[in-house]
């Protein structure tokens, strides 16, 4: 298989297995029957089943920020709704400024096992607006209206209001890929986990044929960094740069 067809069908597979989490977890919402209240209508605690569903729904549009938007998991787990610009109709809009890795609360001054910092390899204050297509707007808002935000404004919040877990966000990952892939694809590195997402959509806007410069911009990545790990898809953005100057030159001779 060519190198340039096989990295399509990568992302491609990739793409799908967001797609089936996408569906899955909205049909588990929709059939949590009243789960997305924020009290449950029966009183006391949730229900294990009613419980588990409503947290895999609450991690939709947080796969969306993954892949829509490209952000890494540690800065989509620290958005806030104020980040977020989300007209009606439209393109909306992120404000990236933070990322919450886990790194053990011996290495942070606060004793959590989450850290706050800046963006990753940028001054501490520095900010990245990256717009977001209306499929993810829409997300971020039925999220909000479904399950509202934490006491600061976090979006994504673990089970219990604490910080997001990699292993939460990572499960309902794993069962997505057994779900929609067959079994020798499942047992391969295909979408293998959840920043496969941020891959994919960094390889869908060069495929599209976005610039490498806006594309770093938005990722957050330097162009050197962008050309080392996605060679292949500048590589045929640069050949369809290329077409397109030959078919201009060519009706330029024409005249």
């Amino acid at each position: 298989m060519g190198g340039g067809l096989g990295l399509v069908l990568k992302w491609s597979g990739c793409f799908l297995v967001w797609l089936y989490a996408l569906v899955m977890l909205r049909a588990e919402r929709v059939g949590a029957a009243g789960a997305v209240a924020e009290t449950w209508s029966g009183g006391g605690p949730w229900p294990p089943a009613r419980a588990a569903r409503r947290r895999r729904a609450a991690l939709m549009a947080f796969f969306g920020c993954l892949y829509y938007a490209a952000n890494r998991p540690g800065e989509a787990a620290s958005l806030r709704e104020g980040d977020f610009t989300l007209p009606e109709e439209g393109w909306g809009e992120v404000l990236l400024s933070t990322s919450m890795p886990r790194v053990g609360s011996g290495w942070t001054d606060t004793g959590e096992s989450f850290d706050t910092r800046g963006l990753k390899k940028r001054a501490r204050k520095a900010t990245r607006p990256v717009p977001i297509p209306p499929v993810l707007v829409h997300l971020i808002r039925e999220h909000i209206k479904e399950f509202g935000t934490a006491e600061d404004g976090r979006l994504f919040r673990a089970a219990q209001g604490g910080h997001l877990l990699s292993k939460e966000y990572g499960e309902a990952w794993k069962a997505a890929r057994l779900a929609a892939l067959t079994e020798s694809e499942a047992a391969s590195a295909l979408a293998d986990v959840p920043y496969s997402l941020r891959h994919a959509g960094v390889s869908l806007w060069l495929a599209s044929g976005v610039s490498p410069a806006e594309v770093a911009r938005r990722v957050g990545h330097s162009i050197a960094v962008l050309f080392r790990f996605y060679a292949k898809a500048i590589h045929r953005n640069q050949q369809r740069a290329n077409q397109q100057i030959e078919r201009a030159l060519d009706a330029a001779d024409e005249e």
